[in-house]
């Protein structure tokens, strides 16, 4: 019989062969829809020169799609109930190695250059809902990845890709594409998942970019700008600048009036552009260090 690792009776044949059971708390939910791990791994751009991470391999069915793509496949698995799965499902691929581990807890650079030489490394995964962000933080301030395409819960998808002056903007999004382009591909309905999530999911693609989209000296205080400015969102930025960065509010004010910015603005509407020109121009009127 041919293995086909969405047909849900061949899921549930071989979990519980191996004695399987899903964990909740580690977000699993395996695809039973063929058609998404394919346009899944249509969507992240592979050929032979490539070398994938994935994230949470799960039963293996991305796994097999990115493995007819790639160079090679390094998959990294948190669950080590997996691994006689995973050792089934993807026996046949000479290109496939499994990790098996905490992605959270991996060293990427040294991953990269152990498991990846030669090859260009990029991401393609079906992420766990509960560690979407602490996961693409690490991913992206690695630096080492020209891609990644990953599927993960609309909401934060669309956090992820919105533009200013709408109510998905925010600091996350911000830090996102600050460092890559973000896409919005496709979005999948929980009916093609087992056990079904409550929410529907997105799959993206971020691009790193050559360079940030302006100009700044000091990026850690862009980014402290841009959390002040949404951790109190209904805030106008003069007042969310002095709460969060103990600021004084003369000068938040003369920062953006020097940005050419009404004192009344909030965050929700500075662009990527004006935010980089607000902390240039703090970074003029004030010594850094205090703040």
């Amino acid at each position: 019989m041919t293995m086909k690792l969405t047909d849900i009776t061949q899921i549930k044949e071989i979990l519980s062969r191996h004695g399987f059971r899903f964990s909740k708390s580690l977000g699993q939910n395996f695809l039973v829809a063929d058609w998404v791990p394919r346009s899944i791994a249509d969507s992240a751009g592979l050929d032979a020169d490539t070398c994938v991470l994935e994230i949470g391999p799960g039963i293996g069915c991305l796994t097999r799609e990115l493995s007819e793509r790639a160079g090679k496949v390094v998959a990294v698995e948190l669950d080590g109930a997996l691994r006689p799965v995973l050792t089934e499902t993807l026996a046949d691929l000479a290109n496939v190695e499994v990790v098996y581990g905490d992605i959270l807890r991996q060293d990427l650079a040294a991953l990269t250059a152990e498991r990846m030489p030669g090859l260009r490394p990029v991401v393609c995964a079906n992420l766990p809902y509960n560690v979407t962000t602490p996961v693409l933080t690490k991913l992206i301030e690695s630096g080492l990845f020209d891609t990644v395409t990953v599927m993960i819960q609309r909401e934060v998808a669309r956090r992820i890709c919105a533009a200013p002056n709408t109510p998905d903007y925010g600091a996350f999004g911000i830090f996102v594409q600050w460092h890559m382009t973000a896409e919005l591909l496709f979005d999948v309905p929980p009916g093609c998942f087992i056990p079904q999530p409550k929410v529907t999911s997105s799959v993206i693609r971020l691009t790193r970019r050559a360079a940030p989209p302006s100009t700044v000296r000091d990026e850690k205080l862009l980014m402290r700008i841009v959390r002040a400015a949404f951790n109190q969102r209904r805030k106008t930025l003069v007042n969310a600048l002095s709460a969060g960065l103990g600021m004084d509010k003369g000068l938040a004010a003369a920062a953006l009036a020097g940005c050419g910015l009404d004192e009344r603005v909030r965050g929700e509407a500075l662009s990527i552009a004006e935010f980089a020109s607000l902390c240039e121009k703090i970074g003029d009127l004030c010594d850094v260090s205090s703040l």
